[in-house]
């Protein structure tokens, strides 16, 4: 079956699969209310996942990242890496995590499959990263990002979103942290989504400030991958670490888009910012529906817009990126 491809000549082989959106952190800029169930339909379980990573692994998908909410909340989250690890089509297989299981867990996942972690950490300092996540749990997380850099994961990343007021003093912490330590670093830019305005003036921070910091203190952009995601990297020769920006506000951000979205209760985003969900679950019962499945993913790529639609102040209407493994 041929490769997944929109109308503007993009091709998909990046499948980020939300498993839950449970999340037991209170993050100020995804989930400050803490996590609130809304009467939705279970989440996928492990057979229709099979299906769902097989369908996609027919169109050319190589990468599937593991999201949530937070996807270790799931007590057969090893079993999920199992199923993907199964699928010989897939090749990388990665997660995003809290990493508030990682200490413990790590080396199981990693014997289960899992090759590629995202951990986020928004503050090197325990008191600022209390105060983004709600949690007082900044030692166990670095216990975490310790055991997965034991466990030998090919690639072991921090994700932490630029908040201007809170953590926008941490760039030197940061540096000094990877100076010696063989981690990517990823300063994700703050996006508004539909009902965080008044967040959004508050705190956001344009990535490209740290870029021309970076720049100009010697880092040197890197040509990325076929199934990278949106970040762009940068490598310095004093450093073991990279350091990754994700600038969702940047000129020409979507012309390189590789990656499809399915939510926990099985809907197909086509943009982390797109209203509704298309269905996919009805399709996703038994083995013989994968030819329809298949068809239902090639008939949807027509309709994904050129952009996000960010720049002209389109934030759809997602209240958290948590809901569909933002």
């Amino acid at each position: 079956m041929s490769q997944l491809q929109d109308n503007f000549g993009r091709r998909f082989h990046y499948l980020r699969m939300s498993v839950t959106d449970v999340c037991n952190f209170k993050c100020t800029y995804c989930l400050p209310d803490g996590y609130r169930p809304d009467g939705k339909p279970k989440f996928l379980d492990l057979n229709e996942i099979e299906h769902l990573v097989s369908a996609f692994s027919q169109v050319g998908t190589q990468k599937i990242r593991i999201t949530g909410g937070e996807p270790s909340l799931r007590k057969d989250f090893t079993d999920i890496i199992r199923i993907v690890n199964d699928n010989d089509k897939i090749k990388t297989i990665a997660t995003t995590t809290n990493g508030y299981r990682l200490a413990k867990h790590a080396q199981e996942w990693y014997d289960a499959g899992l090759r590629r972690i995202n951990i986020s950490v928004d503050s090197l300092d325990p008191k600022m990263f209390y105060q983004i996540t709600g949690e007082n749990k900044f030692d166990e997380v670095m216990r975490g990002v310790d055991a997965a850099l034991e466990a030998g994961f090919e690639r072991v990343k921090i994700n932490a979103v630029l908040l201007k007021g809170l953590n926008d003093k941490d760039l030197p912490r940061f540096l000094h942290w990877i100076k010696n330590t063989p981690i990517d670093l990823r300063f994700i830019e703050l996006m508004e989504t539909g009902l965080g305005h008044d967040y959004f003036k508050a705190h956001h921070l344009a990535g490209n400030d740290i870029k021309s910091q970076l720049e100009q203190a010697g880092w040197q952009f890197d040509t990325p991958a076929a199934d990278d995601g949106p970040a762009q990297n940068f490598s310095h020769q004093d450093y073991q670490g990279r350091i990754g920006l994700i600038m969702p506000y940047a000129k020409n951000f979507c012309a390189s888009c590789n990656r499809l979205r399915v939510s926990a209760n099985g809907k197909l985003h086509l943009c982390l910012f797109t209203e509704n969900g298309v269905d996919l679950r009805d399709l996703l019962q038994t083995s013989d529906q994968q030819a329809e499945l298949v068809e239902r993913l090639h008939g949807q790529l027509a309709q994904k817009k050129q952009t996000h639609f960010l720049h002209d102040g389109i934030t759809g209407v997602t209240q958290h990126l948590a809901s569909i493994g933002g």
